[in-house]
């Protein structure tokens, strides 16, 4: 989950650990969108640089990379982290989202997911390029597993166990 477009990836010729994953034209979006999915099933998101959404194989949130800030799940609610640097140091920042935080970053994600899913789903994206574990079955239907996600509950998978957990 890079910071800048320029140090992001190409995620359709190098994510080998998204061995099912395509690239979109959608109305929405002016960078092209890149769906995929990892080999224990779970469904990722990147829409340009930023934002990114990634879920566990139920389709609950795990992490995301919004508005230059990673978040990553804490079970009922998610961490929003950053790097502080000064001359000397890079530390890391954790802040908790309290309930009005939370709803409204998960508005905010289902607003999108749903237009994404709405564009899919409609014939509206135009596929760029894929790459398919298995050419014979396709890709994957990702206006449905983008549905999963919507209607996941709980919303936000299990805590990621971090250093200080």
């Amino acid at each position: 989950m890079a910071r800048n477009e320029s140090d992001r990836e190409d995620l359709i010729r190098e994510a080998a650990g998204l061995p099912d994953r395509a690239e979109w034209s959608v109305p929405s979006q002016s960078e092209p969108v890149v769906t995929g999915i990892k080999r224990n099933g779970s469904l990722c998101l990147y829409l340009g640089a930023d934002p990114v959404y990634q879920f566990d194989p139920k389709g609950r949130l795990r992490r995301a990379f919004v508005d230059g800030f990673l978040y990553r799940t804490q079970g009922c609610t998610l961490a929003r982290i950053h790097r502080e640097r000064t001359e000397t140091e890079s530390t890391l920042v954790r802040h908790d989202l309290d309930d009005e935080e939370l709803d409204a970053f998960l508005q905010k994600m289902r607003a999108t997911l749903q237009t994404l899913r709405d564009e899919l789903a409609g014939g509206e994206a135009s596929l760029l390029r894929s790459v398919e574990k298995d050419p014979v079955a396709g890709l994957p239907d990702f206006s449905r597993l983008i549905d999963e996600a919507l209607e996941a509950m709980p919303t936000l998978a299990p805590a990621i166990p971090g250093r200080d957990d």
